[in-house]
């Protein structure tokens, strides 16, 4: 369950490690030959334009919680509007030199990804499991029926072209990390409810406060089971959600590597942490 955020909070920036290169040349005589199970958080897309909570330069915000979704209507429809003008950034980014070089990274056999924006399918990773579900899919809170972003997009924009127009008459607008835009004024959007059975649509992510599908986290274990070697790239492991593996590869024996900007919660669980950006990461430790 992604419950309340953890009081322990991940560092200030922090210079990368001076001796980023030996650490990351030992990384690679210790994953070489090994079965490598990846598990990915939001620094691995920030240079694709995605912003995330927790790394030492992004602005303080709070994730949305499940209790806010449900407990109000108010806030639904601002989230909703916020979402209708912000998720086609997150539609169209792009995998970076990082999601590249982990797609090519050999040994790699899966990927638990913390992420909801698909660039490892679009790196061409395999074995990607979302563990908190993906922005491409919405699912009505009561009899479960699950459309396409893109269908909701289209029943909603008719709706909602005066609120458009009036909204990109301001120009560029900030994005946020839950593929949406930081706007205040949404009162004048139009939302929907399900087709199939007029219940609360919400996005197919789940969000604090609500449980991974038990199905997923199983197999999300399977492969922390699997796996000769377990590498952290671009999480803080700040939420139980992935640090759970971690601490299930450390009681199984299994090698960790944590590479990310700045200390994680799972340091002290490692075999060898790196303080330095993923992309510069994989790019040495793909080296013969």
């Amino acid at each position: 369950m992604r419950t309340a955020i953890p009081a322990w909070e991940p560092a200030e920036a922090t210079a990368p490690d001076a001796d980023y290169a030996d650490r990351l040349d030992r990384a690679r005589e210790l994953l070489r030959g090994r079965r490598i199970l990846a598990l990915t958080g939001a620094g691995i897309s920030t240079a694709s334009g995605i912003p995330d909570y927790r790394s030492p330069d992004a602005p303080r915000r709070t994730p949305m919680t499940l209790q806010q979704f449900l407990g109000s209507a108010e806030f639904r429809r601002r989230y909703w509007a916020r979402n209708h003008l912000g998720w086609r950034h997150m539609d169209a980014a792009l995998p970076n030199a990082a999601h590249r070089g982990l797609a090519a990274l050999p040994g790699v056999t899966g990927v638990i990804t913390q992420n909801v924006d698909l660039l490892h399918l679009k790196a061409g990773s395999r074995g990607v499991v979302d563990l908190h579900g993906n922005y491409a899919q919405v699912r009505c809170l009561t009899c479960e029926n699950r459309i396409s972003r893109h269908r909701l997009h289209a029943q909603l924009e008719p709706l909602n072209a005066d609120f458009v127009a009036r909204i990109a008459g301001r120009g560029a607008l900030e994005v946020a990390p839950d593929a949406d835009v930081v706007i205040e004024d949404t009162g004048d959007f139009t939302m929907v409810d399900c087709g199939a059975c007029g219940g609360i649509l919400k996005p197919d992510i789940v969000y604090f406060g609500e449980s991974v599908p038990k199905p997923r986290v199983a197999r999300a274990f399977a492969m922390v089971d699997d796996a000769e070697a377990l590498l952290v790239l671009g999480t803080s492991l700040t939420v139980m959600s992935g640090l759970r593996f971690v601490r299930h590869a450390r009681k199984q024996g299994t090698p960790i590597v944590i590479i990310n900007r700045g200390r994680t919660r799972g340091d002290e669980l490692a075999d060898i942490t790196v303080d330095v950006d993923v992309a510069t990461a994989l790019q040495r430790l793909a080296l013969p």
